[in-house]
């Protein structure tokens, strides 16, 4: 995989499902979602213990999203590596094509999984960081 091309690739994107997003203000999953929907993100919460965050509505798994009608150009996650097998299984079932793993986050069977099923990943990197590195566009 070539990641400075799937990053660029899915910082175009402009839909991102974000699962494990908190309501806390101080928690990074808030405010980094919270920038991105300041630069032009559509942000769709993914947390079942949540009804809403960021004025949107959360749902309780991108398989609730998706049947919602949304289809999420990336799927962006905040959570410990032991869910990312699962989120990756999810996300080909649902034919979903961008996983963004935010920093400090590594699972690389699950890494090595969503790519054999052509999924891009972008694992271990925070997409706000990334997004400001590239000039924010």
């Amino acid at each position: 995989m070539n990641e400075p091309e799937a990053i660029r690739g899915m910082l175009r994107a402009r839909t991102l499902a974000v699962i494990g997003v908190s309501e806390n203000p101080g928690k990074p999953s808030h405010y980094v979602t919270a920038y991105m929907q300041s630069h032009g993100f559509m942000v769709h919460p993914v947390n079942p213990a949540l009804e809403m965050v960021l004025g949107v509505r959360s749902y309780p798994s991108l398989t609730e999203l998706v049947a919602s009608g949304v289809k999420p150009d990336v799927v962006n996650v905040f959570r410990l590596p032991n869910f990312i097998p699962a989120i990756v299984d999810e996300m080909i079932a649902l034919g979903l094509t961008d996983l963004w793993v935010q920093q400090g986050i590594v699972h690389r069977e699950a890494s090595e999984k969503a790519e054999a099923a052509g999924i891009r990943v972008v694992m271990d990197r925070c997409i706000m960081v990334e997004h400001r590195l590239s000039g924010g566009r």
